[in-house]
Order: structure tokens, then sequence, then C-alpha cells
């Protein structure tokens, strides 16, 4: 990958930065792809919707906790705060709506440039 798109993102929100998630596979760029692919196929998010569909919010911050690891590792940024917040929120007891559709809208963002950044560095 290129060293001049360290960080893949739109104004005012970094969703990946690339050059910290190479280090955290020590350069390995095949790898890191594979990852990023992978993460297209987790179910956790789906999970994530199911679970507070049905008000278990229990499974949800399982879910959300899962997400928020898989997000830290990549070095999602966007979708790693998100997550984080979510997660207190669900501990806390303390759900709303805006809370669903920010990490959503972030999700899906986050897949949309994961697309960038694997058309980029096949």
């Amino acid at each position: 990958m290129e060293d001049s798109s360290r960080e893949v993102n739109e104004p005012g929100m970094v969703y990946i930065d690339v050059e910290e998630g190479l280090k955290r596979v020590m350069q390995n760029k095949a790898l890191y792809g594979k990852l990023l692919h992978k993460l297209k196929t987790d179910t956790h998010f789906e999970e994530l919707i199911a679970a507070l569909k049905t008000q278990d919010y229990d499974r949800a911050q399982t879910a959300v906790h899962a997400i928020k690891g898989m997000a830290a590792n990549l070095s999602l940024r966007a979708l790693f705060t998100e997550a984080q917040a979510l997660e207190e929120r669900l501990k806390n007891g303390v759900l709303d709506a805006g809370g669903l559709e920010g990490i959503t809208r972030c999700y899906e963002q986050t897949l949309v440039t994961i697309d960038t950044v694997l058309e980029r560095y096949p």
C-alpha cells in the first residue's frame, strides 16, 4: 500500500487508518486485506440489530463488543468510536434511536471505505 494514503476517510471522519492497520499485522498487506474481507462477511452487526429488535441487551452488548474489537484490530477508527459509545450506553441501560442510527451509518460507510481500500490495494 502506498505511504501517501495513510487514512481513508470522508471530510471530518477517519474510517480506516491503513498505515496503523498495517503496523498491527507487521506490514503484511495480504493479511490485512484478508482481514478486511473477513470483516465484510462477519455477522456480528446483524446479530446486534436482531438483539436490539428483541430487546436482548446482553446479546447486543456481546455483539457490539465483538465489533469494537474487530474495529480496533483493523484500525477502523470511526467504527471503534461508535461501537465503544454504544457499548457504554448498553452497559448503562441508556439506548436511544440515535445511537443505533449512528453506528449503522458508520458501519455502512466503513464497508464502503473497505471496498475502496481493497480496490486500491488488491
